[in-house]
């Protein structure tokens, strides 16, 4: 029996945003690819996740990526606001589970910078059940060791979880450890899915 809804963050409950956060700085094309391939799409990106390097020391990790670009990096890093925005969805999604009986949780690979700044575009949190957050934890997805933290702090049985994330890698990851997933891509799509999950054991 499945009771238990086990959500991402990024791009399922709350969109990241980070093209048109940093195309809000007016940077021209050449400045936002530098940007993105010395922040974003660099490995070091990873380890903010990890929570195991300070603001300062992925700062320097960073521009040392790409010096040229070090004033545009200390700008778009001064205060990440606006890298992460709200879904109108979330809440109501999250309590319409939770009057049906389901316990709601969250995995996601989250900065401790952003979790601070960003805090607006998170409101949903306070409506969860847990939550296991990557920075707080020094782990991140896809590493099994996360999910198994999920369901021994929560005293969770991982056959009765759904996962919901937008990466493929970390669902399989997920099912490997017992769970069952689904791939978001839209909010109508995931729930449709996620409906279909429940309607052998629930009629909905």
């Amino acid at each position: 029996m499945i009771r238990n809804i086990v959500f991402d963050i990024g791009n399922v409950l709350a969109g990241f945003v980070w093209q048109d956060f940093y195309h809000s700085f007016g940077f021209s094309e050449e400045i936002f690819e530098k940007l993105a391939n010395a922040t974003v799409r660099s490995s070091l990106w990873n380890e903010m996740d990890r929570g195991k390097m300070s603001d300062d020391q992925l700062l320097d990790g960073f521009i040392r990526n790409d010096p040229s670009i070090e004033r545009e990096i200390r700008e778009v890093f001064q205060n990440v606001k606006g890298m992460v925005c709200r879904y109108e969805y979330a809440i109501p999604w999250i309590k319409g589970l939770k009057e049906r009986g389901f316990r709601i949780y969250v995995i996601s690979n989250f900065a401790h910078k952003a979790y601070l700044e960003c805090s607006e575009a998170l409101d949903f949190l306070r409506e969860v059940d847990g939550a296991i957050i990557s920075y707080q934890e020094k782990l991140i997805k896809p590493s099994p060791e996360i999910y198994r933290l999920l369901c021994s702090r929560y005293e969770l049985n991982a056959e009765e979880c759904v996962f919901i994330d937008d990466t493929a890698p970390n669902v399989e990851a997920a099912i490997k450890e017992g769970m069952k997933g689904i791939v978001f891509h839209t909010r109508e799509q995931a729930s449709e899915a996620l409906e279909k999950l429940l309607a052998g054991v629930f009629s909905v």
